[in-house]
């Protein structure tokens, strides 16, 4: 196994959040979309395994905190490289390989339920992404991320529930009163890494 850290092109003791940052830049460099029948693919596919392992083998170790020792008690595939790379194609926009990913896995953890709750938000299934949203919470209840993006869908649908309920008024229905739920919605969405309204 080579050195970690080279094949990530850090220096040793970086932290955490170098670690990760430097893990994001190499999967974009070598993602198989990008070498699809290329005379690099097959290079590419054995750099990104390398990316994964490296990553791996120092989030395990804890980052700066860790001490690589150079032990290649790796397994493939691990939950945090994987998620990580879920990740990565929800923020690029490539919902289906994300969503096609999770399907292949059985590791139903709390990560896996709220990845796929971001997802189906993302697709506008915002019934079955507050559904394992609250799952995700539920498995782990006392994680920030998945509490926020429960409160949120939770937010939003209670904001909806009333401008419905007052359909009948129509100073309610003035167009400025559209506008800003609008808005609003789009930069609820934003905060959580998505974009209801694309065009700004």
């Amino acid at each position: 196994m080579k050195d970690p850290y080279k094949v990530l092109e850090i220096n040793r003791g970086a932290s955490k959040e170098e670690i990760q940052k430097a893990y994001r830049r190499l999967v974009k460099k070598y993602h198989p979309d990008q070498y699809q029948n290329h005379p690099l693919q097959k290079l590419a596919e054995e750099k990104l395994a390398e990316v994964n392992k490296a990553y791996d083998i120092l989030m395990k170790n804890g980052g700066a905190s860790g001490g690589y020792s150079g032990s290649s008690g790796y397994s493939y595939g691990s939950e945090n490289a994987f998620f990580e790379q879920v990740r990565i194609h929800i923020n690029n926009g490539d919902l289906n390989r994300a969503e096609q990913m999770l399907n292949q896995t059985d590791k139903r953890t709390a990560e896996w339920f709220y990845l796929k709750g971001l997802i189906f938000q993302r697709k506008g299934w915002y019934a079955q992404a507050r559904s394992h949203f609250q799952t995700a919470v539920n498995m782990e209840p006392g994680n920030a991320e998945y509490n926020s993006a429960l409160n949120m869908m939770n937010y939003n649908n209670n904001m909806y529930r009333e401008r419905s309920g007052g359909y009948g008024n129509r100073d309610m229905d003035d167009l400025c009163t559209i506008c800003q739920c609008l808005i609003c919605t789009d930069c609820c969405c934003e905060c959580m890494g998505g974009d209801f309204i694309t065009c700004c």
